[in-house]
């Protein structure tokens, strides 16, 4: 029965295939929850950094910093955040798609953009897709480190400081929840109104400050960027464990319910074989 053999190999590929699935679904469940863990720390920081700088700004209105002060847009930048591995369903696909729709409307207003990419995924889209890509980094591992996408922070800071860009963006996934990550762009620089708004303290604290209020509030301003990329570095980590789970959840379901009717396909086949066999025996005996 060479038919039941072909579909009893599949059967057996199909299996081995759903043993890997099931794998990585529990390695990405792991890893979710030390993501989640490490999205969760470095939140803080960055909070209290913003408070801080809240307290500088208030103490010191007549100094207006390059990164608190609107200017005409002209060219922005973007910092994009992807994954370096696939297989966690349409997290990459849908944040590029946005960042795409982003950039065709700056385009259509006639201001052109930088890239600075984070994340194998991204590289290679852009470089197919093409686009001013001015930095790259990827490889950064399940637990990254700030120092590892400095260079791609430097880049983008050093081209708005030059006012090569008058705007920087950042896109990444934000993690709501196991089930749900949603796409972002976000203005960091110069700080939006959002951040401004909760810069806002009902009273002012009075400092010493040394060496200077507003060398402090300069290196501050500089912490708090870095700590948002950073941020947005872990929880699109999380979204991607989270993706990877889900989507290795539903691959293992998937190959179930094909080895079911497979299986259904090859009794029936198996059953057909053994009714035909039985007609030929009683056949050959009546002729007999």
């Amino acid at each position: 029965m060479a038919v039941g053999r072909e579909i009893r190999t599949q059967i057996g590929s199909i299996r081995n295939t759903q043993k890997i699935t099931s794998a990585m679904e529990l390695v990405a469940a792991s890893k979710m929850r030390r993501a989640q863990d490490q999205m969760g720390s470095s939140r803080p920081y960055s909070d209290r950094i913003l408070s801080v700088i809240g307290h500088l700004a208030e103490a010191n209105p007549e100094y207006h910093h390059l990164y608190l002060t609107e200017r005409p847009m002209q060219r922005v930048g973007f910092i994009v955040i992807s994954t370096d591995r696939g297989l966690c369903g349409g997290l990459n696909t849908n944040l590029l798609k946005k960042v795409i729709n982003q950039l065709s409307r700056f385009y259509d207003q006639g201001i052109n953009s930088d890239l600075a990419l984070i994340g194998a995924k991204a590289s290679g889209f852009f470089r197919s897709f093409g686009g001013n890509v001015i930095a790259a980094n990827s490889q950064l591992g399940d637990r990254p480190l700030l120092k590892d996408i400095m260079g791609s922070i430097r880049v983008m800071m050093d081209a708005f400081n030059d006012e090569k860009i008058d705007r920087l963006f950042i896109a990444n996934n934000r993690f709501v929840n196991t089930m749900t990550q949603d796409p972002t762009i976000q203005q960091i620089l110069p700080i939006s109104k959002d951040a401004k708004s909760t810069m806002k303290m009902s009273t002012v604290w009075d400092y010493i400050y040394e060496p200077d209020a507003r060398v402090v509030l300069d290196a501050l301003l500089i912490r708090f960027l870095e700590s948002q990329v950073y941020q947005a570095v872990v929880e699109n980590l999380a979204c991607e464990q989270a993706a990877r789970m889900v989507a290795m959840k539903a691959a293992t379901d998937n190959a179930g319910t094909i080895i079911q009717d497979l299986e259904l396909v090859y009794n029936k086949a198996r059953q057909a074989a053994i009714t035909q066999e039985i007609s030929e025996i009683v056949g050959g005996a009546a002729a007999l």
